[in-house]
């Protein structure tokens, strides 16, 4: 049996899928690494605080925060984690817009199609193809697959029309099976983030709460309520942090799912075009 090789475009797209990969399980960890850095570094400033400790390594124990910015600080370790997931929230944002704003193509899908119709109907099959090369977009990717099929069952004699037909949408799914992974890729991050924001928050307001409950029952009297009222202002900068993070992830989430449903509707219409197209002209 002869060996079969890998063609260079599946080379090429396997290559393509492992860096991708790598990328997307590197950059939450540099998200992570960048939150802490601005939490130690920024937030934590020793100037920011009336009693700093300058010697406090990984965490230090600044007291006296003189701002509000200070005083997210001592939201605790949990804070950097949030600001790690909104880093990520934007990082993840701008590399889905960059992806999506390329798969759009350039022009209007829709006037796209009413053009490659046309050029079919006139069964000026070249032209309908160097319009998919002017589309630029994953519209115009599946189009163009799907059109060099089409141009080639015009000139096949050994199948029926229907069989014809079948080749051309087979050609489209698996065009189309390339396409839609790449527009839907890190989008899981975004989904998770929606509600892991939120989680993480709770989290660090409830060791906040436990924190300053424990001050409570400790020191009692006026000076440990007043205690406490700081404690549970520094641990709702937790929640707020992980809810404002969550709001963006969601609502990021939603335009992206949007535009991808919009470029998907229209590689189901290529295909619908194409089959129709085919069965009218070429009976």
């Amino acid at each position: 049996m002869a060996e079969t090789k890998p063609s260079a475009a599946a080379k090429a797209t396997s290559q393509s899928k492992g860096s991708g990969n790598a990328i997307s399980y590197l950059a939450p960890i540099l998200c992570i690494v960048g939150g802490y850095i601005i939490w130690r570094f920024l937030l934590g400033n020793s100037d920011g605080f009336t009693k700093p400790d300058d010697l406090g390594g990984f965490w230090p124990s600044h007291k006296g925060p003189k701002d509000a910015w200070s005083r997210m600080y001592e939201g605790g370790i949990i804070v950097p984690l949030l600001i790690g997931a909104l880093i990520m929230v934007v990082v993840f944002s701008i590399e889905r817009f960059l992806t999506i704003k390329k798969a759009t193509g350039t022009g209007s899908n829709a006037e796209f199609v009413r053009k490659v119709q046309f050029h079919l109907a006139n069964k000026n099959v070249d032209a309908a193809l160097t319009e998919c090369d002017k589309q630029k977009g994953s519209v115009g990717n599946v189009m163009k697959a799907g059109l060099k099929k089409y141009k080639e069952m015009i000139s096949d004699s050994e199948k029926d029309t229907e069989q014809k037909i079948h080749a051309i949408q087979k050609e489209v799914e698996e065009a189309t099976a390339l396409e839609l992974p790449m527009l839907q890729k890190n989008l899981v991050f975004l989904s998770t983030l929606t509600s892991l924001g939120t989680l993480i928050a709770l989290l660090g307001t409830v060791l906040g709460m436990i924190k300053s409950f424990s001050a409570l029952g400790e020191e009692g009297g006026s000076g440990a309520a007043a205690e406490l009222a700081v404690g549970i202002s520094e641990a709702l900068y937790n929640t707020a942090l992980g809810i404002g993070t969550s709001s963006v992830a969601l609502m990021m989430y939603n335009v992206f799912t949007t535009k991808i449903d919009t470029i998907t509707y229209g590689i189901d219409e290529s295909g619908f075009t194409l089959t129709q197209s085919f069965a009218s002209q070429y009976k």
